[in-house]
């Protein structure tokens, strides 16, 4: 009895690392796609204005991905979408590197963000599974490496250069090295759960009724504004240290810098804090803190007080979104892929919305008064936080349970 606990123990912490594995794989093979994006626009030969209607496509192709990959995910099992996503997100990753006309850009991307949305949605249904399996929060962790994935695609990127490396090559290189890595990591993968066959009612992410619970809608809602607050920081913060503030091109990096270092530094500990105080606070006090940076933001007329705003917008949001998708993922047995899909797929909308919104209020007003606009929907994400409390149903099993996930 006690080797067989021993063998789950190891089972489930092998799962966890295999969890940890795709996540960077996600964040690295993005990453090596976005570092490859100048010589790409060079060789194709397009504007930056139609190279911004392609990165649409992109993220039409992922929400799209993300649609289909969740109910497949419950039908078939992570254990089987993960991998398969991870291995076509590999695969369809040179595409942008071998495309020579605009219309061949335009289609790789939108197949290649179709597969970025697949792994993505099917690794965070996975991720639930693990922290229903532990028994206690993990999810936080889980995306703060993802940022690790874009830290290595970067010093790739930078070696490839060095080498003069085409963007076929290199991103071929990496798809190859990403397609072994996806391999070697699923005999890690927790297989479907028992107590939710794939072909089950629940396996649709349904309720009998066949309607998405309005509790999934809420967080998706949340997660919408959250995500926008997130794209606003990744295209904007420079901008806005370089253009309102009259800061350096190297100083004004600093912007988006510490609100990253932030923000992972936030998630890896997100997990504790939200086991010790609930997810709930996370988004509520979280939230809070992120209106009150970003006002700060827009209220400076210093740039270190606008440096020490963008951090504590990063740390605030930090752990929103990983304890949305773990609400969406524990919402109902069997339809974890479906009920991630909804939330994620409306919070990546959110993330494209929110840079051309700002972009668009900027012809009414001025750059740091938009900023008002995120630190609203901070506001109204720590005033619903309630959302996020658990019913005793649908709370993670506790670690001697561990055993039912297989």
């Amino acid at each position: 009895m006690f080797a067989m606990f021993i063998a789950m123990e190891r089972s489930l912490r092998a799962a966890r690392v295999a969890t940890f594995t795709y996540f960077i794989l996600n964040g690295t093979l993005l990453g090596m796609w976005v570092v490859q994006i100048p010589p790409v626009e060079e060789r194709v030969g397009i504007s930056h204005a139609v190279l911004g209607g392609f990165l649409v496509l992109l993220g039409l192709g992922a929400f799209l991905g993300m649609q289909v990959a969740g109910p497949l995910a419950d039908r078939l099992g992570t254990r089987t979408v993960v991998p398969a996503s991870a291995l076509l997100c590999a695969a369809t990753l040179v595409l942008p590197g071998l495309a020579t006309a605009p219309w061949a850009l335009g289609v790789a991307l939108l197949v290649f963000g179709f597969a970025n949305g697949c792994l993505d949605v099917s690794m965070n249904a996975h991720a639930v599974q693990v922290e229903k399996a532990y028994g206690r929060p993990v999810m936080s962790a889980f995306h703060a490496t993802f940022s690790v994935g874009g830290v290595l695609a970067a010093l790739a990127g930078a070696a490839a250069a060095g080498g003069s490396l085409s963007p076929a090559t290199t991103l071929g290189a990496a798809g190859a090295v990403g397609a072994v890595v996806a391999v070697a990591a699923s005999r890690s993968l927790l297989p479907a759960p028992a107590a939710a066959p794939a072909d089950s009612p629940a396996g649709d992410g349904a309720t009998g009724s066949g309607a998405t619970p309005t509790r999934i809608w809420l967080l998706a809602v949340l997660a919408l504004m959250i995500m926008l607050c997130e794209g606003v920081a990744n295209d904007w913060s420079v901008l806005h240290l370089r253009t309102v503030l009259g800061a350096s091109e190297s100083t004004a990096a600093f912007a988006y810098g510490s609100f990253a270092a932030a923000m992972t530094i936030g998630r890896l500990l997100a997990d504790r804090v939200s086991a010790r105080f609930g997810p709930a606070a996370i988004l509520r006090y979280g939230a809070g803190a992120a209106a009150v940076g970003v006002t700060a933001v827009a209220l400076s007329p210093w740039v270190p007080l606008a440096l020490a705003g963008w951090a504590v917008f990063g740390a605030g949001l930090s752990g929103c979104v990983p304890q949305l998708f773990s609400a969406a993922g524990h919402a109902e047995e069997g339809a974890a892929g479906a009920n991630v899909s909804r939330v994620a797929g409306l919070g990546y909308l959110g993330m494209l919305a929110g840079p051309a919104v700002i972009g668009w209020l900027t012809h009414l007003v001025p750059l740091d008064v938009t900023f008002f606009l995120p630190a609203l929907c901070c506001l109204v994400a720590a005033a619903t936080a309630g959302v996020l409390r658990t019913p005793r149903s649908a709370t993670p099993a506790r670690p001697s349970e561990v055993g039912t996930t297989g």
